[in-house]
């Protein structure tokens, strides 16, 4: 079971400007889910490595980052440019 750190989610969410819907459509996660790995609803499942990987895609860091392996940089918390041109992620 991989354990990320809510608060960084969050975070490297808000950096970068994305509401929770924006961060599920571009993940492939649900808003739910969003909101259970920033902490703000309980989490009962496991997350899988697959989830993770999406996750921190979406965010634009390494997994890593997410499961607090490394520290959060400045760089990390940096927001980056759009990576989707289509209508429904602007």
């Amino acid at each position: 079971m991989l354990i990320l750190q809510p608060e960084r989610i969050q975070e490297l969410r808000r950096a970068r400007g994305m509401g929770r819907t924006k961060l599920a459509k571009i993940s492939g996660l649900t808003e739910r889910q969003i909101a259970r790995l920033e902490g703000a609803l309980p989490w009962r499942g496991e997350l899988s490595s697959d989830m993770a990987l999406r996750l921190a895609a979406a965010l634009q860091v390494e997994p890593e980052t997410l499961l607090g392996d490394q520290p959060l940089t400045e760089a990390d918390k940096a927001a980056r440019p759009k990576t989707t041109s289509c209508s429904c992620c602007n």
